[in-house]
């Protein structure tokens, strides 16, 4: 029983250090846009569980500084500006229409493996300038469909599904 008990602990441990090396290791990527006081028209909000962030491209490669590193539920708010991201018990962020790069449908990410284009997927640069970073962050919603043709007030929504 003890040596189970140590071998726990040890696995504890060593998922701490790892997660806080995935941590240095990102420490120069910006942080996500605050919301600007002007957000324009509104095109809908939407109740979503924020499955993850990635590195564009590598949907297992988890971000996991600035507020993006754990699920939670939260809301999309789809603006003529941009995307409004709320995540319980972190500061809103804000994704700027012209830092966009995709929206579209995804089956899987990090931990989270759904239905044939259950997670919509929305691929955008975090920060400016050397710290500008691409991710894919993945969103998984009852509306989902509700929620691309919101966006699409904003940016062309891609009909196809990534893996």
């Amino acid at each position: 029983m003890a040596i189970v008990v140590v071998f726990l602990a040890v696995l504890l441990v060593l998922m701490y250090i790892g997660w806080r090396r995935r941590q240095r290791r990102q420490s120069g990527i910006a942080r996500p846009d605050a919301v600007p006081e002007s957000l324009g028209v509104g095109f809908g909000s939407f109740d979503c569980l924020y499955v993850a962030t990635t590195v564009a491209g590598e949907p297992l490669n988890r971000i996991a500084v600035r507020g993006l590193g754990f699920r939670s539920r939260g809301a999309l708010a789809v603006t003529a500006t941009g995307i409004v991201l709320s995540l319980r018990g972190q500061d809103d962020a804000f994704i700027p229409t012209a830092a966009l790069r995709e929206v579209t449908r995804a089956t899987w990410t990090i931990d989270r493996v759904v239905e044939d284009g259950g997670l919509v997927l929305i691929a955008w640069t975090l920060g400016s300038g050397d710290t500008a970073a691409p991710v894919d962050s993945y969103f998984r919603l009852e509306a989902g469909s509700e929620l691309l043709d919101a966006i699409s007030n904003i940016f062309p929504v891609s009909t196809g599904r990534k893996a």
